[in-house]
């Protein structure tokens, strides 16, 4: 017969404690391990409300757990599930002679929810077993929620009690769903495993992202990642079980299956191999952090600069902790080095540390202040090349490679180059070196003055420091840096010629420098934390406010001027730059441009005068082309006597002569303006000058029926000029006073001796000026309002022309006048040159009489071809006429031309071309070549002289000056 178990006898017996609460949180009974865990009586508690048996501390309400006890027996009771409280802080009233008291307890708790016949919840059991002293015993301080760590669980008194393990595995269980919350939150991909097989214990969400979310807890890796065997980890990951040290892989290529039966998928992973170690030291497993850096190294592959390596873990953390508090207040680099070389020494117990810092060109080291133990003298200061060391060595320093040398007389790569090591007293060394930015930046080394094999901790030891130590150094350097940058940018922002302001959110005045306060005449105190519209109250409801306040709506710069009034009452503008800034208030910078808007005024005045001017011109040209269009016309129409013929041929040579002379103009202001005329200076007699001036202007003077007068000094004065340029500005002042004055009034010309100077002064009782004339009277489009007797005059350049070849000859030109109606002055100062400081050459001229000669005109234009041969031929020449180049080098074979008038434009082959071709013929090689052309800038000029040419004439061509050339010819 099957025995009925007893459950009241097994709840009376068992050694874990339980309590029994009914739905209405009635208290329906407590076994004695309850009882005995709570230090209470059945009778005290059982048929009473659970909250009213334990109540909350009325000194400490919040230091009791009872809401969440009331929760989650309430969840047990709802969803009909057991429901864990892991760790619950439950103050015990316990009573005293002093009363009740509270003792703070700590509990594990776990509500099961136990049901009727009816499957209806009849009573929850509470199965809450005392943690305090696990909770006491592992340095939590008291709160409501204590932080879980991996040694959660430490050795104490009392956790082999039977009812600590369920409540040890209960925390161990809520550690490790926070663990994994925590993972899963973690940037990068996270994974856990144990025992040389890699067994999986915990990876993250971004893990099984970056393997294809395959299971692979509680398998190997090569049994959960089959595809990656082969592909070197069995040896990284077997090093870092092997040697217990930390492993940084940059960019390591893996290449995973990512899909069920896909293709293999190459990624590059950064990667931090970190190893787990038992409370005994053992390498137990290793932890697993990194990156997919794929989609990175794609992007960065062809940057020349690597990503920074990740800081390897520290060997002994108490080290490194008491290097970084020793270093981290220093201030001065060499201390940085000094102190680091000083922990490194003592903790090694090696006999010197020197740290030698290598120079740009990589060739030279320089030891900072170092460590020694009293053996070995210091090398502080010391200055060494890196090639004594030996070839081998220094070529794996440069390589970035750690040297361990055991003993320096017999290891192969030391021993033919004992000798220096000798001189500083090393018999063994590790040398460390540091590379930045690829190239070798300082070695760390470690001296011992007897043999001494290496560690592998010793070394990575010293490595670790290397990074820290000159990271220390490059802060001290940055810190050094930076306070000199911030004292430098404050000296900027005090020397700025440009005012300054800031205003935060609030328009409150944050900053504002000198040059900012000199300019809205205010002080420091008047400004600074003041608001603005306080400040500059006349400002409010102007556009600035509105620009202002656009700026700080849109975040977009703008830029504007305003009018303002300067210190001393000086009406100007200023310029304003308003910039947001990140607190959402403004930048601005003000300064004064009232020179820039005068000077836009003037350019918009030049601008004005110079339409004025084109139009002018235009008239200008179309004036003299009537007379020659109805001439051409007449020519065409009826047969003309010889006199007509004259008559009419002598009104088209005035004509196109008038339209000579002001192409002329135009060309002669634009050369002399831009400095591209070479003056033929020589010394002068400033008489001769004006005597020649008078006779140019001499027949206007006349047709105008003017008065000439002349005071001129009685003693030689010389200056050094030339004379056909300066006779020309002389003949323009003239000639404008004779313009610009009516008929029959009177022009004085006189010249006054100063030690250094001599003053030509031309002044007229004419129409004169303006005062707005006068001050620009010299400008390049500045004229005067046009009258009618002048509709045929020029272009109003000739004061433009005065003033450019005055400041030529180094003088000065101005001009005065009372206002309209009062005449005007023109005075030229120019420097004086004494008479026994020159030697004058007198010129010789040589007159030779012409003869016929045979000449050849090439113009594929056959009315100026046929015009020019009549006018050589009529003056006795031999003219042949040829409209192609081609054909004139043909019948210059046979029939060689003495001279050749070549027209630079042709169409089948330039006039140069042809010069050139002319000039490699015998036939033709020593021919005078004249070349006709419309184009006459200096570049023009030079070209045809570099093509072969004897001389250039512009269109339409002077018949004196060619006359002269083949006088020469003859």
């Amino acid at each position: 017969m099957t025995r009925s178990p007893n459950f009241a006898a097994l709840f009376q017996a068992s050694p874990y404690p339980y309590l029994l609460i009914a739905p209405d949180f009635t208290i329906i009974g407590a076994n004695p391990a309850y009882l005995a865990a709570t230090e209470r009586t059945a009778e005290e508690i059982v048929g009473k409300d659970l909250f009213d048996a334990f109540p909350a501390n009325p000194s400490d309400p919040d230091g009791t757990n009872l809401e969440e006890v009331r929760r989650s027996i309430d969840m047990a009771i709802r969803t009909c599930k057991p429901h864990t409280s892991a760790l619950l802080r439950y103050a015990i009233p316990r009573s005293t002679s002093d009363g009740t008291v509270f003792e703070d307890r700590y509990w594990s708790a776990i509500h099961s929810p136990v049901f009727d016949d009816q499957g209806n919840v009849d009573f929850v059991a509470q199965n809450a077993i005392d943690v305090t002293e696990l909770y006491r015993g592992n340095g939590v301080t008291a709160s409501n929620a204590p932080d879980y760590g991996l040694n959660l669980v430490p050795e104490i008194t009392g956790i082999d009690r039977p009812e600590m393990q369920p409540a040890v595995a209960r925390i161990l269980n809520v550690e490790r769903a926070q663990l994994q919350s925590l993972f899963n939150l973690a940037p990068g991909f996270v994974a856990v495993s144990v025992g040389k097989s890699h067994v999986f214990q915990m990876v993250n969400d971004a893990y099984y992202q970056l393997i294809g979310y395959r299971d692979v807890i509680g398998k190997s890796l090569w049994d959960a990642l089959p595809e990656v065997v082969g592909q070197g980890f069995e040896a990284i990951m077997g090093s870092v079980l092997e040697s217990g040290q930390p492993l940084v892989l940059r960019s390591q290529k893996v290449s995973l299956q990512r899909k069920p039966n896909g293709p293999l998928e190459d990624r590059y992973l950064d990667l931090l191999y970190h190893p787990i170690r038992s409370p005994e030291g053992k390498v137990t497993g290793i932890f697993s952090q990194g990156y997919d850096v794929t989609e990175m190294r794609e992007a960065n592959r062809r940057l020349a600069e690597k990503i920074q390596e990740l800081e390897a873990a520290r060997a002994r953390q108490a080290f490194q902790v008491q290097i970084v508090d020793r270093i981290r207040p220093l201030e001065d680099p060499d201390d940085v080095v000094a102190v680091a070389s000083e922990l490194l020494g003592t903790h090694l117990g090696v006999a010197r540390v020197v740290y030698a810092v290598v120079d740009a060109s990589g060739e030279c080291a320089n030891m900072k202040p170092d460590w020694t133990d009293g053996v070995l003298p210091s090398l502080a200061g010391l200055a060494v090349r890196l090639d004594d060391f030996g070839p081998l060595m220094v070529k794996a320093i440069r390589a970035g490679e750690t040297l361990a040398i055991a003993d320096v007389t017999t290891d192969e790569r030391s021993a033919a180059h004992a000798h220096p090591y000798a001189v500083n007293g090393v018999r063994s060394f590790v040398g460390i070196p540091l590379m930045k930015a690829g190239r070798l930046r300082a070695i760390l080394n470690l001296h011992d003055s007897r043999p001494r094999h290496w560690t592998e901790h010793e070394i990575a030891l010293a490595q670790d420091m290397v990074d820290r130590t000159w990271s220390a150094v490059d802060s001290a350097r940055a810190q050094a840096d930076l306070r000199a940058e911030r004292d430098q940018s404050r000296y900027i922002f005090d020397s700025m010629t440009e005012g300054f302001g800031l205003v935060d959110k609030n328009w409150t005045i944050l900053q504002m420098n000198a040059e900012g306060l000199r300019i809205s005449q205010r002080t420091a105190h008047e400004v600074i934390k003041k608001n603005h519209w306080d400040v500059w109250p006349e400002l409010k409801g102007t556009p600035i406010e509105q620009v202002y306040r656009h700026v700080k709506a849109t975040r977009k710069a703008d830029i504007f001027d305003l009018p303002f009034t300067f210190p001393g009452s000086r009406n100007g503008w200023v310029e304003i730059r308003a910039y947001p800034s990140l607190d959402g208030g403004l930048a601005f910078f003000f300064r004064d441009v009232s020179e820039r808007m005068a000077s836009q005024e003037k350019l918009e005045d030049a601008n004005r005068r110079k339409d004025e001017f084109l139009a002018m011109l235009a008239h200008e040209l179309r004036n003299p082309l009537a007379p020659i269009s109805a001439a051409a016309e007449l020519l065409q129409m009826v047969k003309l006597g010889e006199e007509r013929m004259r008559q009419t041929s002598q009104i088209i040579g005035r004509q196109v002569e008038h339209m000579t002379g002001l192409v002329d103009d135009l060309l002669d202001v634009s050369r002399v303006t831009r400095g591209l005329v070479e003056l033929d200076a020589a010394p002068i007699d400033i008489s001769h000058i004006i005597t020649d001036a008078i006779e140019q202007a001499t027949p206007l003077i006349r047709a105008r029926k003017h008065h000439l007068g002349m005071r001129l000094a009685s003693d030689a004065t010389l200056v050094l000029a030339d004379k056909k340029r300066l006779v020309q500005v002389l003949a323009n002042l003239l000639s404008n006073a004779a313009k610009y004055t009516p008929d029959g009034g009177h022009i004085l010309i006189k010249t006054e001796v100063r030690p250094a100077h001599v003053l030509i002064q031309v002044s007229d009782d004419g129409i004169g000026m303006a005062p707005d004339m006068v001050a620009r009277a010299f400008d390049l489009f500045a004229q005067a309002e046009r009258t009618s007797d002048r509709s045929s005059g020029g272009l109003g350049l000739g004061l433009a022309l005065v003033k450019s070849l005055v400041e030529h000859h180094h003088g000065t030109v101005t001009c005065e006048s009372l206002g309209l109606g009062f005449g005007s002055t023109f005075t030229i100062c120019l420097p004086r040159l004494l008479a026994d400081d020159c030697a004058k050459d007198a010129p010789l001229t040589v007159q030779q009489n012409s003869k016929a000669l045979r000449i050849m005109v090439v113009d594929d234009n056959m009315d100026a071809a046929a015009m020019l041969a009549m006018l050589l031929e009529a003056s006795g020449h031999k003219v042949q006429v040829e409209h192609g180049a081609r054909r004139a080098l043909e019948r210059a074979k046979i029939d060689p031309p003495q001279v050749f008038l070549l027209d630079i434009g042709l169409p089948e082959m330039d006039g140069n071309e042809l010069a050139k071709r002319l000039r490699a013929q015998p036939e033709t090689a020593n021919a005078v070549l004249i070349a006709i052309t419309g184009y006459g800038q200096d570049s023009d000029r030079g070209c045809a002289l570099a093509a072969g040419f004897d001389h250039h004439l512009v269109m339409p061509v002077d018949t004196a000056k060619l006359a002269a050339i083949l006088l020469e010819a003859t």
